[in-house]
């Protein structure tokens, strides 16, 4: 028996990829088309035996049901659609939010209420004072612990600079991209660093790369090199000190993510798995300064984002004491059921007597919350 749904013209597959696929070279898009393929083959096989089992009137009843699932599918479609569209329409409204804190945070406007007390203190504080709320984003983003792994205290004094930060959606290809904004300073030339991620599916976002920005830095400012010195053997002829420069650990390394090889038989296995762990905390830090810092950013400057943080934490820690508790329960009756069982073999050799087994404490061990709480997943 054969109908025309299940029926899949492989031809036209590759016209019919996502968008996002098109960020691929030509050679990555055949190979992608290939193994959708593949799958599609297979599974077509798998469907049309499942279907030739069926009697005829489940046949009727699982084409009905298939019909529900087109119309399903169509309205998903209207809701990814609409969801994006809502989407932007609340980034446009965010905007003037963001522009005010920005006016706040670098002093560009005053907060009512915030004067001195005579216009001769005025004058003379005038040297001294602080303008807008120094330090805020150096100081929000060392507040998250994604983001207080990276920032070093040789980071702290350009972060001091930082003035603004910005996330944009980008469409071809599909991705975000986020913007630093620094005030002049001592250790680089660039007034904006960029990081831009490309994604294959933004729906369940897959990193393809991620682009950085080459840092113009002031001779001997790089903080993501340091320079060594040795001093020159004895009985050298060269008296003069050997200086070397190394990389060393940075928040700035963040503008120059890793990379990777056009060609995959440059890369062992080992390399890969480092590779794509180096990848996934690059994205890890990009999404949380989109998805938490940006838009929650005093909140983490006074600290209050951490609590809700720490609450989540807290409850998989306990989770974690009670597993042990109950581990250790465990254990404490294995041992009083051994010694249960050497007491009974002692007695084998002398009168038998009655005894009342012990209650067993392992009930108790499914007690509590067992779950964790999945991993917070916000999509801007």
């Amino acid at each position: 028996m054969s109908n025309d749904k299940d029926n899949f013209d492989f031809s036209d597959l590759g016209s019919s990829l996502p968008a996002a696929a098109a960020a691929l070279s030509a050679e990555d898009r055949a190979g992608l088309v290939n193994a959708l393929k593949d799958k599609l083959q297979t599974l077509a096989g798998q469907h049309s035996d499942i279907l030739e089992n069926l009697t005829p009137k489940v046949r009727k009843r699982v084409d009905f049901l298939r019909e529900i699932q087109g119309e399903h599918d169509q309205l998903e479609a209207k809701f990814f659609e609409e969801r994006a569209a809502l989407e932007a329409k609340y980034q446009k409204l965010y905007e003037p939010l963001y522009t005010k804190r920005y006016e706040i945070v670098n002093g560009v406007v005053e907060v009512d209420g915030v004067t001195n007390e005579t216009a001769l203190n005025q004058e003379e504080d005038k040297a001294s004072e602080e303008k807008g709320v120094p330090d805020f984003w150096l100081n929000a983003m060392k507040t998250n612990e994604v983001l207080a792994e990276e920032i070093t205290e040789r980071d702290e004094g350009a972060l001091k600079y930082l003035k603004d930060i910005k996330w944009c959606r980008i469409d071809d290809p599909k991705g975000f991209k986020l913007e630093f904004f620094f005030d002049p300073n001592p250790y680089f030339k660039n007034s904006v660093l960029t990081k831009t991620y490309h994604m294959i599916d933004d729906d369940e976002p897959i990193l393809e790369k991620a682009i950085g920005t080459d840092i113009e830095w002031h001779p001997g400012k790089s903080l993501t090199q340091k320079l060594l010195k040795k001093k020159p053997r004895k009985g050298s002829k060269n008296a003069k000190p050997i200086t070397k420069t190394e990389n060393c650990d940075s928040f700035f390394n963040f503008f120059n993510p890793p990379q990777v090889p056009e060609d995959e038989d440059d890369i062992d296995e080992d390399s890969a798995e480092e590779l794509q762990s180096q990848m996934e905390q690059d994205y890890d830090i990009g999404s949380t300064l989109r998805d938490k810092i940006i838009p929650h950013a005093v909140s983490w400057f006074t600290g209050e984002a951490v609590q809700g943080d720490e609450f989540g934490d807290t409850e998989e820690e306990e989770d974690d004491d009670d597993d042990d508790e109950n581990e250790d329960e465990d254990e404490e009756d294995e041992e009083d059921e051994e010694d249960d069982d050497e007491d009974e073999e002692k007695d084998k050799g002398r009168k038998k007597t009655s005894v009342a087994p012990k209650k067993s404490g392992r009930a108790r061990a499914g007690e509590g919350p067992q779950g964790e709480r999945p991993p917070e997943c916000k999509q801007q």
